[in-house]
């Protein structure tokens, strides 16, 4: 089980110290300001609601992770939040290097040795978002497996005053198929669900930080669940 309050080994080597990471970070981090995030004129489940805007200020920074397989539409949900919230938007797809992209483009599945490196750049991108003065970040990253995710949980030990939050977006196999197939200019082939659903380990009860999302329903639909699901969490850290 993963602590926050011990370091813990990533495929088989310890976390760097956080003096290694950077004090200035740290700093930042725990004595930055909260601003205020806004939200006006919301939809839910298609009917515009004339309400207030909604002045969010929550206690800790929050880390957005939209995750799932390729297809369930990560891009769309993760800018549509990040665009309501006014926070910074990561594409995790981006932070992978050039051999990966080779290998997905060709077919071939990522390991997880492949995995390790990308994952560790998508955390300390957030971290550095974070401590450049935003409140939070939103990230899209599979997180495949569970031991992914809980690389992405060691931003804690790096800065307590994270809140961390992963946003699983959960389709059948027939609705990814049919989005990655028409999906234009993306090196994701639709061969790649396959073996990206046979690895796959959904988040589990006892993992708290997860909020599961149906995206089977029209993107706006979901997007509006989505926000929703990360409004409640920020209202209760006020």
């Amino acid at each position: 089980m993963l602590s926050y309050d011990n370091p813990v080994s990533i495929n088989g080597q310890p976390p760097a110290s956080p003096t290694n990471i950077t004090t200035n970070r740290l700093a930042m981090v725990s004595s930055k300001p909260v601003r205020s995030s806004k939200i006006a004129d919301r939809t839910m489940n298609g009917n515009t609601a004339k309400t207030p805007e909604l002045q969010l200020r929550p206690a800790h920074h929050h880390v957005w992770l939209v995750t799932g397989p390729a297809g369930c539409g990560k891009t769309t949900v993760a800018q549509y939040v990040a665009n309501k919230l006014d926070l910074p938007y990561i594409e995790g797809d981006d932070f992978h290097p050039a051999e990966n992209v080779a290998k997905m483009a060709s077919g071939q599945p990522l390991t997880d040795a492949d995995r390790w490196d990308w994952l560790t750049r998508l955390r300390e991108e957030a971290l550095t978002q974070v401590a450049a003065g935003h409140d939070g970040v939103v990230v899209t990253c599979s997180a495949l497996k569970r031991k992914y995710r809980d690389v992405i949980r060691v931003a804690k030990y790096f800065s307590p005053d994270l809140q961390l939050h992963f946003i699983y977006l959960d389709a059948p196999e027939a609705v990814l198929q049919e989005r990655v197939a028409n999906r234009k200019g993306h090196y994701m082939g639709a061969s790649m669900v396959h073996s990206q659903l046979a690895v796959l380990e959904p988040p589990m009860p006892d993992e708290h930080d997860c909020i599961c999302v149906d995206v089977t329903p029209a993107p706006e639909t979901v997007c509006e669940e989505a926000l929703s699901r990360v409004v409640s969490k920020l209202a209760s850290d006020l």
